[in-house]
């Protein structure tokens, strides 16, 4: 389960653009909590801070109590050209709101999968999943085992046991997660092998 993160704020006197480029030349950043029925707070944070959460890997999956307000990361702007954070959204929540976040996945066993020591590659088509848990239960990672997958196999969602509590937030289809498939090197001499067989019927007519 993620950890509860902790963030110090100040609220904000003034908005604009203006107002938002002096808080960045002092590092700071600005930021708004919304949601949870009650009115939107300007803030700023910590620049130093909120980048120290960011490089955790979990900043979005993680509830992040901001001045003593439970809260979810639901977005960071980040400048273009120095990709430094610009501005940052947070979700209030109750301690056991049922919230939508994105958890890493990790695919593991990959050395028990006879289609990877074969010389497949593991094509990973979702390196996030979306899932519907408890604010009280995210996860901070969902691991998937790579055993006994040949080139060809796929990973579905069906196939995935997720934490009790927790869902996928997509209920319309069975997607893919992932693919055991051929190496490009190896689809390749394939193709110039039946090319060349073909040229060889030809000429033999």
């Amino acid at each position: 389960m993620s950890d509860t993160l902790t963030l110090s704020a100040e609220t904000r006197d003034r908005v604009g653009k203006g107002a938002s480029r002096a808080l960045r030349r002092e590092g700071r950043v600005p930021a708004v909590i919304y949601g949870n029925k009650a009115d939107p707070v300007g803030i700023h944070v910590n620049e130093r801070e909120l980048t120290k959460l960011l490089m955790t890997g979990h900043f979005f999956n993680s509830v992040v109590m901001v001045n003593g307000e439970r809260t979810l990361p639901k977005d960071v702007t980040f400048d273009v050209v120095t990709d430094r954070p610009v501005h940052v959204d947070f979700l209030r929540i109750s301690e056991h709101a049922t919230v939508t976040v994105a958890v890493p996945i990790i695919f593991s066993d990959e050395e028990e999968a006879p289609g990877i020591k074969r010389g497949g590659v593991l094509n990973i088509v979702r390196h996030e999943l979306e899932l519907v848990v408890d604010a009280a239960q995210i996860p901070d990672d969902i691991t998937i085992s790579l055993k006994g997958l040949e080139v060809g196999d796929s990973i579905h969602i069906s196939a995935i046991t997720l934490p009790k509590g927790a869902t996928s937030a997509i209920t319309d289809r069975d997607f893919t997660i992932a693919t055991v498939v051929a190496p490009s090197a190896l689809k390749s001499s394939e193709g110039d092998t039946q090319t060349e067989a073909g040229e060889g019927e030809a000429e033999a007519e």
